[in-house]
């Protein structure tokens, strides 16, 4: 059976989400974030030498990096579900928005969540030059950066439901915590389309379940 190492507020929450739409036994095996530092507990280390989540194992197959398990659940276990028919257009979406979700998208979101904790964790004397700093470089750079991406979500979203086109796949699934997290950091949630996408993932069974069983998620 897949043993979930799930850490609280974390991509791991899409790998539940996904066993469930596939109502493929798994078992979670839950890790607590450092409340200090967000940082992942070093019990994960055990499991993977970089200690991070999303990590699965099974049998005696451990598989990091949320999109590399997605492919790996969806191969093994999907009977070919959650993904476009081979040599079609959408399947090439579907590909593409695969990667696009943590090679592209999370890089802006990351330094935004970076640049505004920056200030608050700086040495007292210094964190006015830290927050100087940190402003210009989301000014400068970051939210930039996340309007582009914010922009083109909607843009996309507004051709078709779902982003590989009309059916709902894996992509979706991976395209959930990016637009998740955007809606917190970027105002992704004020765009029309980007808040229907969410409206209809939130309001999937399989969704509501993969909470039931991941606990509080903080991006719902």
């Amino acid at each position: 059976m897949i043993v979930v190492h799930h850490l609280n507020n974390s991509r791991s929450q899409r790998v539940l989400w996904l066993l469930e739409e596939l109502g493929v036994p798994y078992e979670v095996k839950r890790y607590e974030r450092n409340p200090q530092t967000m940082l992942a507990p070093p019990e994960l280390l055990a499991i993977h030498p970089l200690g991070k989540s999303p990590v699965i194992t099974d049998g005696d197959k451990t598989i990091a990096e949320t999109g590399a398990i997605v492919e790996y659940v969806i191969e093994t276990y999907g009977q070919g579900r959650l993904i476009p028919a081979a040599g079609t257009a959408e399947r090439l979406r579907y590909t593409y928005w695969l990667h696009y979700a943590e090679g592209s998208a999370m890089t802006p979101l990351l330094l935004k969540l970076i640049f505004t904790a920056m200030p608050a964790r700086a040495p007292a004397l210094m964190r006015g030059l830290v927050k100087a700093v940190a402003g210009r470089a989301q000014s400068g750079f970051v939210d930039p950066q996340l309007k582009a991406h914010v922009d083109y979500w909607e843009a996309e979203l507004s051709k078709a439901a779902w982003f590989a086109g009309p059916d709902f796949t894996a992509a979706d699934i991976m395209m959930s915590f990016p637009l998740e997290a955007g809606a917190q950091r970027a105002g992704a949630a004020a765009k029309p389309h980007i808040k229907a996408f969410l409206d209809r993932i939130h309001a999937r069974p399989a969704y509501k379940r993969a909470l039931e069983r991941g606990g509080p998620y903080d991006f719902a």
